[in-house]
């Protein structure tokens, strides 16, 4: 017995060894998404975009600014002189958080009264928010003990008056920093992007291994009326997938939506037709189901992962941040958060709609020129 096993374990390694391709489902995967999975899993967030309103303009205001940029977790990214231009900021998703400093701030901490702190934090992203709300916390707790240290030195001999910062804290768009607020439409894109793509991949693919692809390829439909006959009712799944999800978001989970449907659809039109072409291009590298189902796992988790859904793009290292604008569900998460808690129209998601127009326009374009040459 022992030694007809061993016949079937030499056989099964040497078929590994001669397939090139097996060897590097097994191995080449593994290692990236470890990778991935090691450096951009993480709650740590860091570079908090912030705007500041400075009203009291003196050296304490200064000094609490520097603590804030001292520890590493903070960049400021506006300076604002009015409340328009942080209500802008923060609106716009240009800054995280954005802190307002009022006039007579540093009179407050030199008469030993509680000076005033407001703390604006973008609530649709209710994770970052939170942790970003730790963080200041922290920083205030030590602008106070070194402002008490200065002002009142132990070698003074008199009991110094205490000192305290009295933070204001206003998340907007998620005021309860309700989680599912921000959960459900992260649902939504990730959702619709496994399953069109999975869609997309598995049914070409299965039309080939069946052998009914050369059938239908000798009849006189052509490639092109082929492709678009494979994806229109995968586009109108995912149509109806969103449609699907949003509707028990709202309707189930009291999640609001207050943006525009004209919007939520041109973003959906757009996220669909990247999904679609990846889908596309995954058929075109894979001859069996197995394969792409392989090759699926190997892309959509990497995708999730450096979305943003559930780790902060900032905490994740510089060359991963540059990956993640490849990636059409990262867009797609930030005008699904902006159609349902900011109500933001195209003159503020346009940058996104454009970067999921030109990804999804080269990947469909992409992955017929393979899929018209696999055909040959």
């Amino acid at each position: 017995m022992f030694e007809r096993v061993r016949a079937m374990l030499v056989k099964e390694f040497l078929e590994l060894k001669r397939d090139p391709w097996a060897l590097f489902r097994l191995v080449v995967p593994l290692i990236i998404q470890v990778l991935i999975y090691g450096y951009a899993a993480t709650f740590t967030v860091n570079h908090v975009r912030v705007a500041l309103l400075d009203l009291d303009r003196s050296q304490a205001s200064r000094d609490l600014v520097s603590h804030f940029i001292a520890t590493g977790r903070f960049q400021l990214v506006d300076e604002a002189a009015t409340q328009q231009q942080i209500e802008h900021s923060v609106g716009t998703g240009r800054a995280t958080l954005a802190i307002v400093v009022h006039a007579g701030f540093a009179q407050y901490l030199q008469n030993g009264q509680s000076a005033p702190l407001q703390v604006i934090v973008d609530g649709s992203n209710s994770n970052t928010a939170l942790i970003a709300l730790g963080y200041v916390n922290q920083v205030v707790a030590q602008f106070q003990s070194d402002w008490m240290a200065r002002a009142w030195p132990v070698s003074a001999g008199a009991a110094p008056p205490a000192v305290t910062v009295a933070l204001r804290e206003r998340p907007w768009f998620n005021p309860d920093l309700d989680d599912r607020w921000f959960f459900i439409p992260g649902v939504v894109g990730t959702l619709t992007l496994m399953q069109v793509v999975s869609l997309t991949a598995f049914a070409v693919v299965r039309e080939r291994e069946i052998g009914t692809l050369e059938q239908i390829m000798v009849s006189p439909i052509r490639p092109f009326e082929f492709i678009l006959g494979k994806t229109v009712p995968f586009f109108l799944i995912g149509v109806g997938n969103v449609a699907i999800v949003t509707t028990i978001g709202v309707a189930w989970f009291r999640v609001p939506f207050v943006g525009s449907v004209l919007v939520m659809l041109a973003g959906v039109t757009l996220f669909l037709l990247a999904t679609l072409g990846m889908g596309l291009l995954l058929s075109t590298f894979s001859r069996t189901q197995q394969q792409a189902f392989a090759l699926n796992f190997f892309l959509v988790f990497p995708l999730f992962i450096l979305s943003g859904f559930a780790f902060p793009i900032p905490a994740m290292p510089a060359v991963l941040r540059w990956l993640t604008y490849l990636n059409p569900l990262r867009y797609f998460l930030v005008v699904l958060r902006a159609e349902f808690l900011k109500g933001a129209g195209i003159q503020v998601l346009w940058p996104q709609l454009a970067a999921l127009a030109i990804l999804g326009v080269t990947l469909m374009g992409l992955s017929i020129m393979r899929f018209r040459k696999s055909l040959d």
